[in-house]
Formats: structure tokens, sequence, C-alpha cells
């Protein structure tokens, strides 16, 4: 089993990957119930999680609203190179005479749940897996982060009856998260709670990040739906205004208004394909929390700033996005048709 572990570490770092952990059933013992490795695999022994990361490089022309395209493609390409390498994995230790499910990266949802897959519910927690076995952090978001990439990383996994050597959690002094809670500044919808916290027990080592409220809040600006700050003074890349409940249970009535409007605008080609909604794709417009942090507290600081700066994104009726000033933004939308207008913001009706 030494032997295996090694090779299939080293596959997932030929393979693309920058960072490799195993968990077992004991070492995620005690945790949630998406980190219970049976629900995959009822012989489920241990799992191999991998990290790849994103380009660096683009993350300041997409905060500056310079650059939409570049970083959408990478993370797309990224996201998907990370499902193919979990694929390969999987078939690999089947040809050697084990059971092994692979774990998508993202957008793969139990249909079990109440509401299906519709509670974004997922089979396996990729972070559970991530931060046990030793790959980075939980960061106040929830987001795993690593001293490496930040948490501008895809992370996927591979499920095995395979008995590999787990690996150990990184030493939780050395965790670069000094709660500076930018990852909340960025978020427009409020989707993680600035005081409480949840801890999960992993093997009888705990774990805690800052409280998430519904996930319907983070699809809702981050699917495009809506993108302008509740400050008015900066956007997402998403060009619509509409605003989001404070509760949590009056989020569905409202997305569903939002999503009709958001079927209504123009498309342009990009982005996720995802089966919970019409239409069948997704807008990338955010993205915000999991791309400003970074292990340099002064790089942190520079993106929110950019972010601040970019202005508001608004759309051609040829689908073009580009931003401009809050008070441009404002123009652009008061001399809209009221048909167009009301695809990107509540027109009270005279």
């Amino acid at each position: 089993m030494n032997e295996l572990t090694e090779a299939l570490k080293e596959m997932a770092l030929t393979l693309g990957a920058f960072k490799v952990g195993i968990a077992t059933t004991e070492t995620l013992a005690g945790g949630p119930p998406s980190a219970d490795l049976t629900y995959v695999l009822p012989e489920a022994k241990s799992a191999i999680c991998f990290a790849l990361a994103f380009d660096q490089s683009l993350i300041d022309p997409y905060f500056k609203k310079e650059d939409h395209k570049s970083l959408e493609t990478n993370k797309l390409r990224t996201t998907t190179l990370a499902n193919g390498i979990a694929l390969e994995m999987a078939g690999f230790l089947q040809q050697l005479g084990y059971k092994a499910v692979p774990q998508g990266a993202n957008f793969v949802y139990r249909t079990d749940s109440e509401n299906g897959p519709m509670d974004m519910k997922p089979p396996i927690s990729h972070r559970y897996l991530a931060v046990r076995s030793g790959i980075g952090y939980f960061g106040y978001s929830g987001h795993i982060i690593t001293k490496e990439y930040g948490s501008a990383i895809a992370l996927a996994s591979v499920v095995t009856d395979a008995e590999l050597v787990p690996t150990d959690p990184l030493p939780e002094e050395e965790n670069y998260c000094d709660g500076c809670k930018l990852c909340l500044s960025v978020c427009s919808s409020g989707f993680v709670d600035p005081v409480e916290k949840v801890t999960v027990t992993l093997g009888e080592r705990e774990f805690s990040y800052g409280k998430r409220r519904s996930y319907a809040r983070c699809g809702y600006f981050c699917g495009g739906m809506s993108g302008l700050n509740p400050s008015g003074k900066w956007s997402t890349w998403s060009p619509a205004r509409f605003e989001i409940p404070e509760k949590d249970e009056d989020i569905p009535a409202a997305q569903l208004s939002a999503l009709q409007a958001y079927l209504g605008r123009p498309k342009v080609k990009g982005g996720f394909f995802v089966s919970q909604i019409p239409g069948y794709r997704l807008e990338y417009t955010c993205s915000n929390c999991q791309l400003v942090c970074h292990p340099d507290k002064e790089v942190r600081k520079e993106r929110y700033r950019m972010l601040k700066e970019g202005g508001v994104v608004i759309q051609e009726p040829d689908g073009t996005r580009r931003a401009v000033s809050p008070e441009e933004a404002k123009e652009y939308l008061e001399a809209m048709p009221p048909k167009r207008r009301k695809l990107y913001e509540a027109v009270t009706e005279e």
C-alpha cells in the first residue's frame, strides 16, 4: 500500500495537480454526511484528493473588469482537467483490481436530499478531504486556502476501496488566514456570516470556518442573476442589479423572478454547463471570495481595491459587457426602453 499510495500521489502531480493528499474512513470519522466516503462507494476505505491552481496572472484583469473571458476560460478548463485526472486515476485503480469512483470538481450534487440537486449538497466534500489530508486550511470563507495559490484552486478526488496510507493535516499555527474577512467584503450576497463560525470534527481533529447561509445566495450572484453591490459603487461581471432578500426563506421567489430576466438577456458564449437551470448554461460572473484570497495580505488588499474601483458592468444589446462608472451605469439603465430595462433591474410600473 505504501508503494501504491506514493504512485498515486506522483500520478496526480504529474497530470497537473500541485498538491495531493490521502484521507481515509478513519481520518474522516465523525464528520458531516459529505465526509462519508461510503455514500459513493459502500466498500470505500480511502480517497485521493488533489488541487489544481488557476492562473494567478488573470485575476487582476478580472477584478479590474478589463478581461472576463481569459479567467473564465482558465477556470473552466482547469476544472475540466481536474475531472480528467480523477477519471484517469480511477481507471488506473480499476485496472489494478480495486473499486474506484471519480468525484467531479463541481456541479455534481446529491439527488436524494429534500430538494434534490437544488440543495447543492455534494456526494463527497472535496473541502473536507483537502483540509484533513493536508492540502490546505480552511479560510474564514470556508474555502480551502493554500500557501502556494491562496484559494484560487480547483479540487477533485477519487474514492476507492484500496487501503491507502493517509497524509496528515497541516499544522494550524501555519494557517495564514488572519481573519481579515476580505472574502466577505467582496461578496455582495451575504453568503457567509461575519461572526458565527461552524466547527467540524474529522477523525478527532476539529476545523472551523465562517457559517454559510443559503447556497442560493451564492448562486444568485455568482450565477449572474444579479451583480450590483449594495453600495451601488461596484458590481460583479453581471450587468443585473436585482436586490437579494435579507431572509434566506425569501430568496427562492426572488431568484425565480431574477431568473426570468436572466434568461431574457443577450447571451455570449462561455460559462459552465449546469443541469439545474433552464437553458443549462451558467454565466460565470463572480467567485470574488475565492479569487481575492492570497497568502500575501497586501495582494488581498490590492485585489479588493481593484474590485471596488473597477466600476459597474453594463450590457450592450449584442451581449457585450463593459465596466463604467456607477453614475454612467445608472444613466444607461434609465435611458433603456422599459421592456429591456426590466431585464436588468426592478422597474416600477407607472
